[in-house]
């Protein structure tokens, strides 16, 4: 239209792509009112724009408008087909049937999907390796799903010459036209496997030879298996079938090379079988494809061979227990050792010999196996424990070379009365005005009947019975009592003991009486060098009154007692045996 039509119009244009962003794209002649574009348009930014035309007159008022102005970009062929990824994998079981699909190609194209320009088809553009065929796959060109083309009996991953398959996938656009777009990507096929090929043994029979009383590996058995080493279906289960009713032999995998090794857990005797014949059998760790039992698995024969070796010889009964008394003879005769050669099938003589006697008190003879005493037995020697004396012995045989056994003779010692009792402590602390001096405790080594109860009295000493008092409280304790007050010194209290023996047995020992002046919490003890008389000072006064001189008296020099040992609290009282 004409400005004179408009009466001097001017025209104006907004909107997105004129005044507004993507600014520039679109102008309008004003006193003409034709639309222009003002560069290239791209559809995949926008496919529309939608821009206001209005008019006004000179003064600037508008006069018509605003009008709607929807501007359609038309589409045109100007992208390519791209695949997300460059390259694809995927996975096909061996044996897998035709037509199977192994994995799906998608590409996009940016242009206009209701048009052909995004019309797009597949194609395999090329196979490698092209073995056996080079038509082993298909892609549906509208899907883009790929499926294999192969029969199943040759798609067969240990005949293959490769594992895996590169596919060179074309996408094209205008509907696979040849003027039409086209874009690539890469499709790694792998064909993986599955047991279809059991086990098998390399020989049918495996031979091993080894020395009696070993353990360890003896042979190892070598299996065949076609199939995929990192699967269960190559992994080999060993089993022994039969020949090993002892379970001496056991069978296990090795999993760098699926050999089987077979060892033996329990030694071996050749005098009880020199030859043992294995029934060994072995199958895949998951079960075979497509086959019944009878083939899935294979077995063998492992035939072990002994070897002679000269065997120590044997004690029987080991440990061999007697009882004898501790007063035994010297040169009783305490064991016969019996030693036997396991070597059957050899003709050994056999010696004897100690090979530990902790006290030294046994011999054996060399030939005859018999022990006697050197010297007497003692049941309360260090070497004996629980009233046992365990004593080792070796015997010898004369093969070539010697071989050796050892075993044990344990002797319980039954006691006798050979250990006099004594009396514990042998020092006590007790302050002048105390009348009781203190629990004194009878020990015997000896045991029962041999040791208490005991009787406790006071020595034969003169006089002893004016200053000292024992009184018995049970079997085991006695208290000593002061009959009168003594000074602060230290005095020797003479007191027999008798143990319960028969015959019994006694000894006299002395016990050391520190009175001490005791001054609140504290003791205060005179000491003096071994005053045997002041325990008798009371007596001797009488004893030496027809001299007309002065009973003896002690001297104060330090003597230095290390304080008792706190005193066991007495054993309820028991009475005195009949």
């Amino acid at each position: 239209m004409s400005l004179e039509q408009q009466g001097k119009q001017t025209f104006h244009l907004t909107g997105p792509g004129a005044d507004q962003d993507p600014q520039g794209l679109f102008s309008i002649a004003a006193e003409t009112g034709v639309v222009s574009v003002s560069r290239s348009l791209d559809r995949e930014a926008s496919d529309s724009y939608q821009l206001e035309v209005s008019t006004s007159d000179l003064g600037g008022a508008r006069v018509e408008g605003p009008a709607v102005l929807l501007v359609t970009v038309i589409d045109q062929n100007d992208n390519r087909p791209i695949f997300s990824d460059r390259r694809y994998s995927g996975e096909v079981l061996e044996g897998s049937p035709t037509g199977t699909t192994v994995m799906t190609m998608t590409a996009h194209d940016a242009d206009d999907p209701l048009t052909d320009n995004a019309a797009l088809r597949y194609s395999i553009a090329r196979q490698s390796p092209d073995k056996p065929s080079a038509n082993m796959f298909y892609i549906d060109p509208e899907r883009g799903d790929i499926v294999t083309v192969i029969s199943p009996s040759l798609l067969d991953r240990e005949t293959l010459p490769t594992t895996t398959y590169q596919l060179e996938i074309v996408a094209k656009d205008l509907a696979g036209s040849e003027v039409g777009l086209t874009g690539t990507a890469t499709a790694t096929i792998t064909i993986t496997d599955h047991n279809d090929h059991a086990p098998e043994f390399t020989h049918p029979l495996f031979e091993a030879q080894l020395e009696e009383g070993s353990v360890g590996v003896v042979v190892n058995l070598t299996v065949d298996d076609r199939d995929d080493p990192a699967t269960g279906g190559w992994r080999a289960v060993y089993s022994i079938v039969s020949g090993d009713p002892r379970q001496s032999f056991s069978i296990s995998t090795n999993p760098d090379n699926n050999e089987g090794m077979l060892a033996v857990v329990k030694p071996l005797d050749y005098e009880a079988s020199a030859f043992h014949s294995l029934l060994v059998w072995v199958q895949n760790e998951e079960p075979l494809q497509g086959g019944g039992p009878s083939g899935s698995s294979s077995t063998a024969t492992v035939q072990v061979a002994l070897l002679d070796v000269n065997e120590g010889p044997r004690f029987s009964p080991d440990p061999l227990m007697v009882s004898r008394m501790e007063d035994l003879p010297v040169g009783s005769l305490v064991a016969s050792l019996t030693a036997t050669d396991p070597d059957l099938l050899q003709r050994q003589s056999i010696r004897y010999a100690v090979l530990r006697d902790p006290a030294g008190w046994l011999a054996v003879h060399p030939v005859r196996g018999t022990v006697n005493t050197t010297t007497a037995l003692d049941r309360e020697s260090p070497h004996v424990r629980n009233n046992q004396y365990t004593a080792v012995f070796i015997a010898t045989d004369n093969g070539n070379p010697p071989a050796t056994g050892t075993g044990s003779l344990v002797v319980h010692l039954g006691d006798v009365n050979d250990q006099a009792p004594s009396v514990f402590p042998a020092t006590v602390r007790v302050c002048e005005a105390a009348r009781e001096v203190g629990l004194v405790e009878g020990r015997d080594r000896d045991l029962d009947p041999n040791a208490g109860p005991f009787r406790i009295e006071l020595g034969a000493a003169a006089g002893l019975q004016d200053t000292w008092e024992v009184s018995r409280v049970n079997a085991t304790h006695s208290q000593i009592l002061m009959l009168q007050p003594l000074k602060s010194a230290n005095y020797r209290v003479p007191l027999l003991i008798t143990d319960s023996g028969d015959p019994a047995l006694s000894s006299s020992t002395e016990l050391r009486v520190q009175v001490c002046v005791c001054r609140k919490s504290r003791m205060i003890c005179s000491s003096a060098s071994s005053l045997r008389a002041r325990l008798l000072l009371l007596a001797a006064a009488t004893l030496l009154s027809w001299t007309g001189e002065s009973p003896p008296t002690s001297s104060n020099t330090t003597f230095m007692t290390a304080p008792p040992s706190p005193q066991p609290p007495p054993p309820s009282p028991q009475p005195p045996p009949a």
